[in-house]
């Protein structure tokens, strides 16, 4: 699960100063990240059997989220979740069909990888993603010409608890609080035993930090992400 390439990426700050005409109105209410200290929490891989215990968490705190999901045994296994992730104002994304590193594979296959998790989240939810994570971040200029073809953006991290390395929920609390900054885009799994016990202190820790969570949309409002550009 580790990586991210050294791709040329764009940070939030300089997407807000080109604002676009069409950025839909936050549903977790009106965030101006020019103003406030905001802060994006984002989970990959999943639905996995955590994930309806991390979408009560956030329901409870209010605080959205951004995931990025895996097609086949997650979007196939638990429709469910996908559905309820985006009626609870959430962002659904794609993180591929099956894992694969894109790098590695024909630009046929990049694009199969890309097409079918947006196919099932778009027949699930009725919204057919925009964002995409590349798996283990690793990415090339095929990828983003066929990211720009699909309409899809890459974002990647810029915070990370190496989660898939731990099960100590205390260790992945101080990874992240310890990299946190203003703009920041935190990467979690919600596939993994130790995650989800730490995102209640994480949102909390942060919260009396003054940071404010929003998805990676409103994180980039009121300008938008680009199909083929790269945001970390």
């Amino acid at each position: 699960m580790s990586g991210c390439t050294g791709a040329d990426t764009t940070a939030p700050s300089a997407v807000r100063a080109r604002p676009a005409t069409d950025v839909q109105a936050a549903r977790f209410g009106t965030v101006d990240c020019r103003e406030a200290k905001c802060i994006a929490l984002t989970f990959d891989a999943g639905p996995s059997e955590h994930s309806a215990r991390l979408l009560d968490i956030l329901k409870d705190k209010q605080v959205p989220a951004t995931f990025f999901l895996l097609g086949e045994r997650h979007i196939e296994k638990y429709p469910e979740l996908v559905r309820r992730m985006a009626d609870e104002g959430h962002e659904v994304a794609s993180h591929t069909w099956d894992h694969k590193i894109l790098t590695k594979l024909r630009p046929e296959e990049i694009r199969e990888e890309l097409e079918r998790p947006n196919e099932e989240i778009e027949r699930l939810t009725g919204r057919r993603p925009t964002l995409m994570r590349p798996p283990q971040g690793r990415t090339d200029d095929t990828v983003h010409a066929i990211c720009r073809e699909l309409g899809l953006s890459e974002v990647l991290w810029s915070v990370t608890a190496k989660d898939y390395a731990t099960t100590d929920s205390a260790l992945i609390t101080r990874r992240v609080l310890a990299q946190s900054s203003r703009d920041g885009i935190i990467l979690l799994h919600d596939i993994y035993d130790g995650t989800v016990p730490a995102v209640p202190g994480i949102i909390d820790a942060l919260k009396e930090r003054g940071y404010v969570f929003v998805t990676v949309p409103q994180l980039l409002a009121p300008g938008k992400a680009e199909p083929g550009e790269v945001y970390r």
